[in-house]
């Protein structure tokens, strides 16, 4: 028997057909879907030190359960001391069965373990129905050993969907099971 992520059934059976009914869809294939998860993290210290471009890659490969890449400068910018190509970040993009695995480990464990939440902001939405939201510590992630942590990185998560709109899309992200804070909009 294959496997299936928990996520993707539950969009297959529940999400599609709320969506349906809320936005008066003709067709299933005009519902919104999430398209892939992109996962990116700036080391800026990673100038004086180039070990911290490793250890970022394992903890970003660790988080995601797939192997991250280094971002590169695309510019000389002198008053950073910083080169043309050297490492300055890690990003990994999570598409199919990772991606939803990834989005269940995010909403059911590593959300509930930050320190004082109230809510994911709804305030991250760029006007074509995508999402980023910021995560100030990388400790959140139960794959990340704290005992191996030499500096506490924080990340951005970016949500990409088919969604034309935000409301669409933030509806989409609510019935997956994203925390929100309770406005009304």
């Amino acid at each position: 028997m294959e496997y299936i992520p928990r996520l993707r059934t539950k969009y297959k059976d529940e999400i599609v057909a709320a969506l349906m009914q809320q936005f008066d869809y003709k067709t299933v294939m005009q519902v919104p879907k999430l398209v892939k998860i992109c996962l990116n993290q700036g080391i800026g210290d990673a100038i004086a030190d180039k070990k911290l471009i490793d250890t970022g890659i394992e903890e970003m490969s660790a988080v995601a359960g797939q192997k991250a890449v280094a971002t590169k400068s695309r510019k000389d910018i002198s008053n950073f001391k910083l080169r043309k190509n050297m490492p300055v970040g890690v990003r990994v993009t999570l598409r199919g069965d990772k991606m939803y695995e990834f989005l269940d480990r995010l909403i059911a464990v590593s959300i509930p373990r930050i320190r004082d939440f109230k809510g994911i902001s709804d305030k991250g939405f760029d006007g074509r129905g995508n999402y980023s939201m910021g995560v100030t510590e990388q400790i959140i992630f139960p794959e990340i050993v704290i005992d191996k942590i030499t500096k506490i990185n924080g990340m951005d998560i970016t949500f990409v969907t088919t969604a034309p709109t935000d409301k669409e899309c933030l509806e989409l992200l609510k019935l997956f099971g994203l925390p929100f804070k309770n406005q009304n909009r």
